[in-house]
């Protein structure tokens, strides 16, 4: 009730903030980029794996969430190159989302083939085209919201995570949208997410320009290139925070892939088969949405008072609770570990994903945000979320009969017992410099 009241109040001082005009114009704006952003994204990432099983594909599903992988591997990177040094950064976050959301279309049309199980390989070049724009998108909200915060010198810390939580409010409203309408096993989702990547595009023409660093006349290829912010791999603590996003990103899409084919099987099973976790899958894994929202108001605090090191640690302690509850829930009596397993995802993806971005953003020079948020993207979603989906089917794959029935429990907590032995070498390993926990006069803990 508390968490509930703080949140609540949290959203009002942001709807009602008066600092200026422009102060809330500016807020209000980056707030609809995100929703729309999140959103198109919500309308089948979730339900996606419904639709492989419903055409016949559930073989496949762990190459097409791996694909969030691979394409994170150059994409946020080449994506913030361009838009560090060549293209208005608003611009290429526009033309991210116009090519995604055109791929989106023809994968709906696709996918809408009586045929569409054998189409496996067109459906795939198809998803990694609107997966790659998507993902190349991606880090570029974050270093686009910062920027422009900035601009007006507001605090990125104090309010980035309020805006960001309508992202999570829209990935929410996508999500119920595909349930209700029923789209959760249909091609119609890829419609959807299409339809919010277009809009988008078009709203990008209503955002202010970022401001960019003057690039020197004479540069070295590197600098030509962008590739100056792999230089903070020469920082130690940067290169061990980066290598621990990927190892901690293997978690990211497990749940997205897995969740809610995992929730449907237990419509084989007589005393669960008419459950609302069942039937209504999608509306009870967005509780793990709505547990962000919460979550994201609470970063200010944690990160001010706690520093970055705690943060990261609750985060993977929270991963590790996610998929234990998952494994141990049921629709029935066990129905109340499902809904704990959602509201953990909160701390588990903003305090790791959201907390990062703050931390790199304050860490790389100015010349090189994007691009050093890219990079980010490039550890925690690329080398990260590739092998992640990968590791999920094969550790699926070896609790599968014969006869195609999954042991789900031995799968779930293999999950849990990698994320905590992950939050273990974390605490022992990862040693921010002395200043970072030195406390400011206010008593709090600096990023």
């Amino acid at each position: 009730m508390i968490v509930f009241h703080f949140v609540r109040i949290k959203l009002l001082c942001f709807i009602f903030t008066i600092d200026s005009g422009v102060a809330m114009s500016i807020k209000v704006r980056l707030a609809i980029l995100n929703f729309l952003h999140m959103g198109a994204w919500g309308a089948y990432l979730i339900s996606m794996g419904n639709y492989f099983v419903h055409i016949g594909l559930a073989n496949r599903i762990g190459s097409f969430y791996a694909l969030i992988g691979i394409v994170s591997f150059f994409t946020p990177t080449i994506a913030g190159i361009i838009a560090d040094r060549y293209i208005q950064p608003v611009r290429v976050l526009g033309l991210c989302h116009l090519l995604c959301g055109l791929g989106m279309l023809v994968l709906f049309y696709i996918g809408g083939s009586p045929d569409a199980g054998l189409l496996y390989s067109k459906m795939y070049l198809v998803y990694f085209f609107c997966i790659a724009c998507y993902m190349g998108s991606y880090s570029l909200v974050l270093s686009v919201s910062y920027t422009l915060l900035e601009q007006e010198h507001l605090d990125t810390v104090k309010h980035f995570p309020s805006i960001r939580v309508f992202g999570s409010i829209g990935f929410v409203v996508f999500m119920w949208l595909t349930d209700l309408f029923n789209f959760e096993a249909s091609e119609k989702q890829f419609m959807l997410s299409g339809i919010v990547s277009l809009v988008f595009f078009l709203y990008t023409f209503t955002l202010p320009v970022c401001e960019q660093q003057k690039q020197l006349e004479h540069q070295t290829i590197r600098e030509m290139f962008g590739l100056n912010a792999f230089g903070l791999f020469k920082n130690k603590e940067l290169c061990i925070f980066f290598i621990f996003s990927a190892l901690l990103g293997i978690n990211l899409q497990i749940a997205n892939a897995y969740g809610t084919p995992y929730l449907s099987s237990f419509s084989k099973m007589a005393e669960y088969a008419d459950s609302f976790a069942v039937k209504h899958s999608n509306i009870l894994y967005s509780l793990s949405q709505i547990s962000e929202c919460a979550c994201l108001l609470l970063i200010p605090f944690f990160l001010k008072r706690f520093g970055i090191k705690a943060v990261m640690l609750l985060a993977m302690a929270a991963w590790a609770l996610r998929f234990f509850f998952l494994g141990a829930g049921n629709p029935g009596s066990g129905l109340y570990l499902l809904i704990l397993s959602m509201v953990v995802y909160g701390f588990a993806f903003d305090f790791f994903v959201i907390s990062s971005s703050i931390y790199i953003d304050k860490k790389a020079p100015n010349n090189i945000r994007s691009s050093a948020q890219g990079l980010f993207w490039m550890m925690a979603n690329g080398v990260g979320s590739s092998v992640g989906s990968m590791f999920a089917q094969s550790v699926i794959n070896m609790n599968t009969e014969n006869d195609g029935t999954i042991d789900w429990y031995p799968s779930w907590m293999s999950f849990s017992i990698y994320a905590l032995v992950i939050c273990i070498l974390f605490f022992f390993m990862f040693h921010p410099k002395v200043e970072e926990e030195e406390t400011n006069p206010a008593g709090e803990k600096p990023v």
